[in-house]
């Protein structure tokens, strides 16, 4: 009986999908969005000689440029356009969230509304521009000096016009990037910046499994360990579908109230806290700010020897290194909680209810709800960040010491598996305003009916 109520209700939403033209528009969006992002991971910049790139990149694929690899797509193994991604605007987007914390002209912006809310997102692209010039020209100028190797030099015609291409060519793709993922939130399904990460890991996701498989077969991973990668790969997306879907819900209770003549009694609600409410936010922040360094200074590796503490701190901050790991939880750890609080105040919280008349059993309205929120989002939140620091390092040593590729990280999994997550439940929202709206229009129709 169960399994034909289920078969039912996925008939009815199929059926309801296929009458939703607005929703497959939406869909059809954003494949095309994420198509012409995976054209332009394969688009190189000018004045590279490839085949000499190609193999700088194998020297140095295991470490921070191995991660970059993968959160652009394969871009960086090209040196295509969008080698940079999107995560010079995720970190100005740190910045500029840090900076409404203690800057009281953008704090206010942020209370203004929409209006200020725009003015926020101009300063993001700018500061956006700013460090993908950064990046950019460390990216540039580390290929120009690079030592030539037995494929010969990377850069073909070395001198100021290869590096003002370069930077004219890696700041152009990141902000056509932003702007891209822009248009997918707004015209299209899900959110666009994360969308453009999760195609990105998931594009190189095929070729990893092949690479592991052939490390296999070839006696250099032993049959045992790729079980063991596996079984912890599935635990992993077990527990990242468990955790973001457990919520914490507070009872609020309204009281009786008369409107006109009509007296309600007084019912109940909840409150839901979701136990990791940052989402996919923290790692990405955590795996940007670490990547910022990496991305321009990587490839100063192979110069001379004034760069050596460039070196040193690179080779330190390498993935797979003690203090990289240190570094990952801590920042895991810190936005978990930045976020939260941005995405929940409790004292707003508080306000609102004390605004519709609700209130928690037991404590007063006001600022004891205030701290009671806060109390138990505290708790929580400590659980949700023990929870994704778990689940992007434990998979991260693993997968370092089985040497396999990096897209079996916990982190790479996360961002697959939350984004998916979040995907699927906007299409279910627009299903469900779909057949609202169906219903609403049969109402009127039957109620014109009727008077005629």
């Amino acid at each position: 009986m169960a399994s034909a109520a289920e078969q039912l209700a996925a008939n009815l939403n199929f059926g309801a999908f296929a009458k939703a033209e607005e929703l497959k528009k939406r869909i059809w969006f954003t494949l095309g969005a994420l198509l012409v992002y995976r054209i332009g991971t394969f688009i190189p910049i000018p004045g590279i000689n490839p085949v000499a790139f190609a193999a700088a990149f194998q020297n140095q694929s295991g470490g921070i440029l191995g991660m970059i690899n993968m959160f652009s797509g394969g871009a960086i193994e090209r040196m295509a356009i969008f080698a940079l991604n999107i995560m010079p605007y995720i970190s100005a987007s740190i910045i500029m969230q840090l900076m409404q914390s203690v800057v009281p002209s953008l704090e206010a912006l942020k209370k203004e509304g929409e209006q200020g809310r725009k003015q926020l997102n101009q300063y993001t692209r700018y500061l956006t521009v700013a460090l993908a010039a950064f990046q950019a020209f460390g990216i540039a100028y580390g290929l120009q000096h690079s030592q030539a190797g037995p494929s010969g030099s990377i850069v073909l015609n070395p001198g100021p016009f290869f590096i003002i291409g370069t930077v004219v060519s890696l700041v152009g793709g990141t902000m056509f990037l932003m702007w891209l993922g822009e248009q997918i939130t707004a015209r299209g399904v899900g959110n666009g910046t994360s969308l453009i990460i999760m195609s990105g890991i998931v594009a190189g996701l095929p070729n990893a499994i092949m690479q592991t498989l052939e490390l296999s077969r070839q006696g250099q991973l032993s049959f045992g360990l790729l079980l063991l990668l596996v079984a912890v790969m599935l635990a992993v997306v077990g527990a990242i579908v468990f955790i973001e879907r457990a919520q914490r819900r507070l009872l609020i209770q309204h009281p009786k109230r008369q409107v006109g003549n009509r007296m309600f009694q007084s019912e109940a609600s909840h409150l839901p806290l979701k136990l990791n409410a940052s989402g996919v936010i923290p790692p990405i922040f955590a795996s940007s700010l670490l990547l910022l360094p990496g991305a321009a200074t990587a490839f100063l590796q192979n110069t001379g020897g004034e760069w050596e503490w460039l070196r040193a701190t690179v080779a330190a901050l390498g993935h797979g290194q003690p203090l990289w790991f240190a570094i990952y939880v801590m920042l895991i750890v810190f936005f978990a909680f930045f976020y939260t609080s941005i995405v929940l105040n409790p004292q707003e919280t508080a306000d609102n209810l004390r605004m519709h008349g609700g209130f928690l059993p037991g404590i007063r309205p006001g600022a004891k709800t205030a701290q009671y929120i806060d109390y138990v989002l505290t708790r929580i939140t400590v659980v949700g960040a023990i929870y994704l620091a778990a689940v992007c390092v434990l998979p991260e040593i693993l997968q370092s010491y089985a040497r396999v590729s990096f897209y079996f990280g916990g982190t790479s999994l996360l961002i697959a598996v939350s984004v998916t997550m979040d995907t699927v439940a906007q299409i279910q929202s627009h299903l469900l305003a779909h057949q609202y709206e169906g219903l609403t229009k049969k109402a009127k129709l039957r109620g014109a009916t009727r008077r005629i």
